[in-house]
């Protein structure tokens, strides 16, 4: 049975109650207050095994000082509970020196597993160290359960070097957390460097990551330093992983387990000192499977896997990120905005296939363009009303490459027909299935800049326009 005794610090007389009577039917002895006098009191007299805390009570704030608690004691565990849900929480929790952060409201039985786990194996405390005024500015926005567990891991994260692979739609947000992975991790006064695999062409991958020699490949007139250089002592963002050519893979992997590589055209290996970060919109499972990921490069990418989750699993953070986006717009001169109740609803309700980036261009949108300060939900309506033809297009990714939409596009038609493929007429067809989504993805790509559009595909602009006319084709410009 579980020995040992738990100071509870809570102003809310409820929480105090259901924590006492929980951890004391398991066979603690527990003592509460609802203030940090007594509990600095309490614990700077050697009382109790644990405590649990909240952070902000009438006479002060808990992160004040557990720092205090720590230099005196610090072998014992300090479990953090907040209502103020943000990553700024979880890190500072980790950082003062915390065993654990739970926000609130919290899984009791998960909080007993979390009491039993500190008291048979405490952690040693941690050095707490201020927090600069360019961390403070937090990029991740979010209370929903699901942020809430992607701050609690980035947190544990942070005194590591743990590989990490982040998965998710585009625009849920992947980069961001990569760079609070190196924000507020042990890395942060080292670079941060990010690329993406499907921005690049295949043929420069190894190129841009390793660096090259002069004269190794046509076009190579000089020594180029690669993005692992760039890195060195950093993280190294490797973003869309899944679109790595195999060759690229082999090298990575390489890396990966020796801990060095050579640029191209090189011959002496370079020692290298780098944190990982990848992500991927893809199931690389599915791509090792069709025989395009190596399984071996996936484990020693996957150390710790993080899915993002799209927007539409997190709609009670709508309105948050509504709010700090608005104010972003407001800091970059744009006039003070806000959504009436019906208008929120909207956006709440509202599915959101290109996540917090579609809600974030639209917010700018309304920003920019309507005068009044109040946007109503008629207006939110009209901007959510989607095209007659949206169905023609739901499976394109903006952020994918044409060549990458084309061949999946390609792929799921034959996938589908399998072996009762109509063989007559295939030529029209596959004309007929592509060229909608195709002219969409370049409209999407340029933000309906019909120019640069027809330059991308090479065709002429009258070309262009016809087609939009014939397959009514609803261009949507950005800012």
């Amino acid at each position: 049975m579980p020995t040992g005794t738990i100071l509870i610090a809570d102003d809310d007389t409820a929480i105090r109650t259901v924590l006492s009577q929980a951890l004391g039917r398991v066979g603690y002895e527990v003592r509460t207050t609802s203030n940090v006098a007594t509990l600095w009191r309490w614990s700077s007299q050697g009382d109790g095994d644990l405590i649990i805390t909240d952070v902000m009570m009438p006479d002060g704030n808990a992160f004040d000082l557990i720092p205090r608690i720590k230099k005196l004691r610090p072998d014992v565990p300090i479990i953090v509970m907040s209502a103020q849900n943000t990553l700024m929480t979880a890190i500072t929790a980790a950082e003062r020196g915390a065993y654990e952060y739970l926000p609130k409201p919290f899984d009791l039985n998960e909080l007993i597993g979390v009491v039993e786990r500190a008291l048979a194996q405490p952690k040693e405390a941690s050095k707490a160290r201020p927090m600069t005024e360019e961390e403070e500015n937090i990029p991740l926005v979010g209370r929903s359960p699901a942020m809430q567990e992607i701050y609690r891991v980035i947190a544990r994260l942070m005194q590591t070097d743990l590989t990490v692979m982040i998965n998710g739609e585009s625009g849920t947000g992947k980069e961001l957390v990569a760079r609070a992975l190196h924000d507020y991790g042990k890395r942060r006064r080292g670079p941060f460097v990010a690329i993406n695999m499907a921005a690049i062409p295949r043929e420069l991958i190894e190129s841009e990551l390793f660096g090259h020699e002069k004269g190794s490949f046509t076009g190579a007139s000089q020594k180029s330093s690669g993005r692992f250089e760039q890195a060195e002592g950093g993280t190294l963002f490797l973003d869309e992983i899944g679109d790595m050519p195999m060759e690229a893979q082999t090298r990575l992997l390489r890396v990966l387990q020796q801990g060095e590589y050579t640029t191209v055209g090189g011959r002496n290996p370079i020692k290298t000192n780098v944190r990982i970060v990848a992500a991927t919109n893809r199931d690389l499972r599915q791509l090792i499977n069709q025989g395009l990921f190596r399984e071996d490069l996936f484990y020693r990418l996957n150390v710790v896997p993080l899915r993002l989750p799209p927007l539409r699993e997190r709609s009670e953070d709508v309105p948050d990120l509504i709010h700090h986006f608005l104010k972003l717009a407001e800091a970059d001169g744009l006039p003070h905005k806000m959504i009436d109740t019906e208008g929120m609803e909207l956006l709440k309700k509202y599915r959101w296939p290109g996540n917090v980036r579609e809600l974030e261009n639209l917010v700018r949108r309304l920003a920019a363009l309507y005068t009044e300060d109040l946007i109503s939900g008629s207006v939110i309506q009209g901007e959510l009303t989607e095209p007659d033809h949206a169905s023609a297009t739901a499976d394109i990714d903006v952020d994918e490459s044409l060549e990458g939409a084309v061949e999946r596009i390609l792929g799921k038609m034959f996938s589908q027909a399998g072996e009762d493929l109509p063989r007559p007429g295939l030529y029209d067809r596959v004309l007929r299935e592509l060229e909608r989504p195709l002219l969409t993805l370049s409209l999407t790509a340029t933000r309906g800049n019909q120019i640069k559009a027809a330059h991308m595909l090479g065709i002429n602009r009258n070309t262009l326009r016809k087609k939009i006319r014939e397959l009514e084709i609803q261009v949507v410009r950005g800012l």
